[in-house]
C-alpha cells in the first residue's frame, strides 16, 4: 500500500473519521468474525476492542439477534440480496452488563477480492426514547389541560349557586336534620370547589415566577404558620435552619405551597402526639431541605405509586397534593424531591436545590 501515497491518505481519513463519529461502526467478515470496532461501538456495547476484535460476534449479540444475523448472512452468501441493505430498523440491543436498550440499525455490504464484509451502523436511542416521551406526555397533559379547563368552567358556575343558596337556607332553617343535610352540601361543594382548584394546578400550571429568596426565611414562614396547629394536636415541630443564608433562585409562592403541603401531610400522619421536624443544611452546593416526622408511615405498596395523580392513602383528599409538589419542585431546575417512609415509623421528604453562588443578583431582589 505504500506505492499509492494518495489512496493511503485517503484511507486514514477515513479510518479516523469513522473511528471518531457518533455512530458505533461494527464489520464482520462473512464467518462472523470482528474486524472493526470503533470508539462509539465500545461506549455503546460497552465492551472493549481487545474483548471483541478477532472474535465472534456472538459476543456482543443475544443468541435470537445472532440467529436472524447469520440467518441474513447466509442468505447474501446465497442470493446477493441483502434485504436491510441502506435501510434502517430497530433493535432491542443489549450491552456488556445484561442491559437492554433500544437501538437504531443499518447494514452495508461490500466486497473486496472475492470476499464479503458486513458493516452494521448502530445508534442508541435510549435518550431519544425519553425525549420523546417527554414530548408526548407534554402534550397529553397540554391536551387534558384544555379539557379540564373546559370542564371545570362547566362545573364551577352551578356549583357557586349550589353553595350559596345553600349558605341561604342554613340562615332560615331552624330545624336540625335539615340544618345537617345543608352542612353537608355547602361541605361537599366545598370539597368539589378545592378539587377543581387542584386539577387546575396540576395540568394548567402557570409558568414559575423565579426570584433569589433565602430558603431559610421561607422555611421560618411555614413553620409560624403551622405552629399553632401543631400545638392544638399536640405536635412537637422543630425548625433548624443552617447557620447561614441559602439562596436559590425559587418561586416562592409554589416553594411555600410545596412545603405547607408537606408539613401538612406530616400532621396528618401523626395520631397521637409526636414530632416533626424541619431542617435545612447546605452540602456540595446543593440545598438540602428535610421535612421529617414520626407518624404512620407509607406502606410499602404505596410508596410507589404515591406520586401518581389521584392516588391517595386518606380517607379524603383529591390525590393530587404530592403530584403537584413534585412537579414544582422539578420544574425548578437542577431540584429533585424524593422521599423515604417506613410504615409505623414515619416519613421523611426530601428537596434538593442549587445554591446560588454569592454575589448573585436576580431580578426582584
Amino acid at each position: 500500500m505504500g506505492d499509492f501515497p494518495e489512496l493511503d491518505k485517503e484511507l486514514t481519513i477515513l479510518k479516523s473519521a469513522v473511528e471518531n463519529t457518533n455512530e458505533a461502526f461494527v464489520t464482520i467478515n462473512e464467518n462472523h468474525k470482528v474486524l472493526f470496532f470503533n470508539r462509539a461501538a465500545e461506549k455503546v456495547f460497552g465492551y472493549s476492542r481487545d474483548e471483541v476484535i478477532g472474535y465472534d460476534l456472538d459476543v456482543i449479540m443475544s443468541p435470537g439477534c445472532s440467529q436472524d444475523h447469520r440467518r441474513a448472512v447466509e442468505g447474501y452468501r446465497k442470493t446477493r440480496a441483502l434485504r436491510r441493505t441502506g435501510h434502517g430498523t430497530e433493535i432491542l440491543a443489549t450491552r456488556k452488563g445484561g442491559e437492554t436498550f433500544p437501538a437504531h440499525i443499518s447494514f452495508s455490504v461490500s466486497e473486496v477480492h472475492g470476499k464479503l464484509y458486513f458493516t452494521g451502523i448502530v445508534r442508541d436511542l435510549t435518550e431519544t426514547k425519553v425525549l420523546q416521551e417527554r414530548i408526548l406526555k407534554s402534550q397529553r397533559l397540554s391536551d387534558l389541560g384544555q379539557f379540564v379547563a373546559e370542564i371545570t368552567h362547566e362545573i364551577k358556575n352551578p356549583l357557586m349557586m349550589i353553595g350559596g343558596f345553600s349558605y341561604q337556607l342554613i340562615q332560615k332553617t331552624e330545624d336540625p336534620q335539615t340544618l345537617k343535610k345543608l352542612h353537608i352540601i355547602t361541605n361537599e361543594v366545598e370539597r368539589l370547589e378545592t378539587l377543581l382548584k387542584e386539577l387546575g394546578a396540576f395540568y394548567h400550571s402557570k409558568p414559575l415566577s423565579l426570584d433569589k429568596l433565602d430558603i431559610n426565611a421561607l422555611l421560618r414562614d411555614v413553620y409560624l404558620l403551622v405552629k399553632d396547629d401543631c400545638r392544638k394536636k399536640k405536635i412537637r415541630i422543630e425548625n433548624h435552619p443552617a447557620d447561614r443564608p441559602l439562596f436559590v433562585n425559587g418561586d416562592r409562592a409554589k416553594l411555600e405551597q410545596v412545603f405547607l403541603n408537606l408539613v401538612k401531610n406530616s400532621i396528618e400522619s401523626i395520631e397521637d402526639g409526636g414530632e416533626l421536624t424541619i431542617r435545612s443544611r447546605l452540602k456540595d452546593n446543593q440545598v438540602i431541605i428535610t421535612v421529617t416526622d414520626d407518624g404512620c408511615g407509607i406502606p410499602a405498596d404505596d410508596r410507589e405509586k404515591i406520586f401518581s395523580p389521584f392516588y391517595t392513602t386518606k380517607s379524603e383528599g383529591s390525590g393530587l397534593g404530592l403530584s403537584i409538589s413534585k412537579r414544582i419542585v422539578e420544574d425548578h431546575e437542577g431540584s429533585t424531591f424524593t422521599l423515604k417512609s417506613e410504615e409505623g415509623r414515619g416519613t421523611e421528604f426530601t428537596i434538593t436545590m442549587p445554591l446560588l453562588p454569592d454575589g448573585i443578583i436576580l431580578k426582584g431582589t
